[in-house]
């Protein structure tokens, strides 16, 4: 699993690679209300907004974390929102996408300089 500076985690699964927000993440943002997620198919580049949050907190932004193409999208957290408070790390993803150059995975973050961030 590698993590970005912005909270969210990348899981690989084959080809492709799951993206969520971190548990951290969900934390701080507080109960979430509303999610909009990018269409499937929907070339994306390296830190384009593609995914609006809001919580009764704050809205914020997702930021694609490698480019590459979405090809899943988890409508379920757009029904349930809190699903992503739930289990920010397993049903709350976000989307799949699959990166048109997977070697950008080597710069984000392992778990422990993660968790040495959030520190």
């Amino acid at each position: 699993m590698k993590f970005t500076e912005q909270h969210e985690w990348l899981k690989p699964e084959g080809d492709e690679v799951v993206v969520g927000i971190t548990e951290h993440a969900a934390n701080e943002l507080g109960d979430i209300v509303f999610i909009e997620l990018p269409e499937e198919g929907k070339t994306v580049s390296k830190d384009d907004e593609i995914v609006v949050i809001e919580s009764v907190k704050a809205a914020s932004d997702i930021m694609a974390p490698v480019d590459g193409e979405i090809t899943e999208v988890n409508e379920a957290i757009v029904d349930e929102p809190g699903k992503v408070n739930e289990d920010p790390m397993g049903d709350g993803w976000f989307f799949k996408i699959k990166p048109s150059d997977p070697s950008q995975m080597d710069d984000l973050m392992d778990e422990a300089a993660y968790q040495q961030f959030i520190s």
